[in-house]
């Protein structure tokens, strides 16, 4: 059975830095396309960044370019979403995703998600 489990959510402060960590459990995705999704009250998801088996990324969502960063560790099975200079509208839940294949534009299987609240 596969899971993806977020860990490193929390409450911050706005400008504060945390690391979300995605692990992966039941198959390797070592070859697969992993990303990152989040969805704030009343709003729908929105993609933030995708990743390749490779470390080649996806373009970042817009508002957190150049303040979020992913990466990936294939031997461990992880993804990771370094996240700074975090502003009150990054609150979201934030979901891992991971695909069947080598694509990062679809997903096909998908973490609990794991909470954000920056305070202002």
């Amino acid at each position: 059975q596969v899971q993806l489990v977020e860990s490193g959510g929390g409450l911050v402060q706005a400008g504060d830095s945390l690391r979300l960590s995605c692990a992966a459990s039941g198959r390797s995705f070592s070859r697969n396309g992993m990303g990152w999704f989040r969805q704030a009250p009343g709003k729908e998801r929105e993609f933030v960044v995708g990743i390749r088996w490779s470390g080649v990324t996806t373009r970042y969502l817009d508002s957190v370019k150049g303040r979020f960063t992913i990466s990936r560790d294939n031997a461990k099975n992880t993804v990771t979403l370094q996240m700074n200079s975090l502003k009150p509208e990054d609150t979201a839940v934030y979901v891992c995703a991971a695909s069947r294949t080598v694509d990062v534009d679809t997903y096909d299987y998908w973490g609990q998600g794991t909470q954000i609240t920056v305070s202002s």
